[in-house]
């Protein structure tokens, strides 16, 4: 696992990497400065475009003008540096490096505190006014410059983090951030990156590894943890000679009603495929010619004019309820003899999250371990309104320690609650998954997992990783625009088996 750091935390980290590498802060910075214009300079190949970059007078503008000057080495010819001081206090490594660009034939210029005329032509905007550790909204002259630059019709890019962006914590409503097409940022994403709140700001993130110590990163003290493809390779079981379909567990998915039956088909097609031994759907009679012809291998206990079947509860590993059920009153019946009859945890997604959050004292009663997948919308219904996605994240740590449960909060970058008081980023999916249908085949896929003897955490992690890795391999090299739910069911074999291979 990655660890993820606040901006605090990478200030401490830069200072342990000075003092134990050792390095000098400078050398740092241009360290850091030369891994930005290491991917500027392959992805913006026009060496005569007009580039104009706004240095502030910290180190995030140290940096902007370490990387004007190696930009001039590159042979970018049309080069301006704008410094923006507004604060009366430079640092040592902007004082040295605006020392080293002023040896150099880049043009110049200053805007002071009080002045309004920003014009600007350029091609290309590098933002390194601010950088991280912003703890107070935009105002004055910032906000003034960020909102007029906010009109310009150009391409930005950010310089570590944009300028008035918060890199951790809420991010006011109001505030003033300067919007950019790419950002550049050093050793590893922010946290407030991996959530929604960065979308109207950052169009494209990319991460460059400046040689921030390894030791320092991995000893800190964080929740936050950003999930990698090693990460889920180490989880993943291989299947071995002279196992049988009872090594691999019996799922139950109980889904699905007259108008809704595609949720149980999805549901119980991505447990199957996710490697479950036996998959026993439970249904409405109406939907089973739709079972038996859609997935055959999927098992059918039939639920008869809302009438609950007698279910042996002991013989399934796991089980998954919610997709497509409906907020009637058989679901809380359903959901009340689960709690009465089954002590292993649970997977609880969709309806049958509506129907706990009408009815909050079943939280407490769950059996321990048990998993919610909700989206932003069942959330909130089930832990109250939220004004932003930190706040979510902070309750979801809380509801997950309080109630003894995983919570998988869906998002792009889905988080994962441990009852630890840990909190696990998902690094695969994208937006062509943004589909009706999708949630319920990760449901499948979880309650696989968990039927296969994998943890409630491992289950979380591997099934959310495979979920969305398998969207980025139909989605990504053929840029699809859209990709559909079956078509991630269908395609997890194959997805699972690069990874444990």
């Amino acid at each position: 696992m990655l660890p993820l750091l606040t901006a605090k935390q990478i200030r401490d980290a830069d200072a342990f990497t000075i003092a134990n590498e050792p390095i000098s802060s400078v050398d740092l910075m241009e360290r850091a400065s030369k891994a930005f214009v290491g991917w500027f300079v392959n992805h913006f190949q026009d060496k005569q475009q007009s580039i104009a970059v706004y240095c502030g007078t910290g180190n995030n503008g140290g940096d902007g003008l370490a990387i004007a000057r190696i930009l001039g080495e590159h042979g970018f010819k049309n080069l301006t540096v704008k410094v923006i001081r507004f604060s009366d206090k430079p640092s040592n490594d902007f004082n040295t490096n605006l020392e080293r660009l002023q040896a150099t034939h880049i043009k110049i210029t200053e805007i002071n505190k009080g002045e309004t005329d920003f014009s600007e032509q350029a091609d290309i905007i590098i933002d390194a006014l601010l950088g991280s550790g912003l703890n107070k909204p935009l105002a004055g002259d910032y906000k003034n410059l960020v909102e007029h630059l906010n009109k310009l019709d150009t391409t930005v890019v950010a310089v570590d983090v944009p300028t008035g962006f918060y890199t951790d914590a809420e991010i006011p409503k109001e505030a003033t951030i300067l919007k950019t097409d790419i950002t550049i940022t050093f050793q590893q994403p922010k946290i407030n990156f991996l959530l929604p709140e960065s979308g109207p700001y950052i169009d494209c993130c990319e991460v460059v590894k400046i040689g921030l110590s390894e030791e320092f990163i991995n000893a800190v003290d964080t929740p936050y943890y950003l999930v990698e493809r090693e990460d889920i390779r180490k989880i993943l079981k291989p299947r071995k000679r002279f196992s049988n379909k009872g090594t691999y567990g019996h799922a139950f998915i109980i889904a699905g009603k007259d108008e809704t039956m595609g949720a149980a088909l999805l549901a119980s097609s991505a447990c199957a495929h996710a490697g479950a031994g036996l998959t026993t759907a439970c249904i409405p009679q109406s939907g089973l010619i739709a079972l038996n012809s859609s997935m055959p291998e999927v098992m059918a206990l039939i639920r008869k004019d809302e009438e609950l079947p007698a279910i042996a509860w002991d013989k399934f590993s796991a089980i998954g309820i919610g997709p497509g059920l409906g907020k009637s009153t058989d679901t809380l019946q359903l959901l009340n003899d689960i709690i009465e009859h089954y002590k292993k945890p649970v997977v609880i997604d969709a309806d049958a999250l509506n129907v706990l959050a009408d009815n909050k004292q079943l939280l407490n009663e769950l059996p321990t371990g048990s998993i919610l997948t909700p989206h932003m919308k069942e959330f909130d219904r089930l832990f109250g309104e939220h004004q932003n996605w930190w706040q979510r994240v902070q309750k979801a740590k809380a509801k997950a320690e309080e109630l003894t449960i995983y919570i998988a909060l869906k998002n792009d970058y889905t988080i994962i609650a441990t009852p630890e008081g840990k909190l696990y980023f998902n690094s695969t999916g994208n937006p062509a998954m943004a589909t009706g249908g999708m949630g319920d085949v990760l449901t499948g896929i979880i309650t696989s997992l968990l039927a296969q003897h994998y943890t409630q955490e491992q289950a979380c992690l591997a099934g959310i990783y495979i979920h969305g890795k398998a969207g980025d391999e139909l989605a990504l090299p053929n840029r699809s625009k859209v990709v559909l739910p079956q078509q991630v069911a269908n395609h997890l074999p194959s997805t699972m088996a690069k990874l444990i291979a």
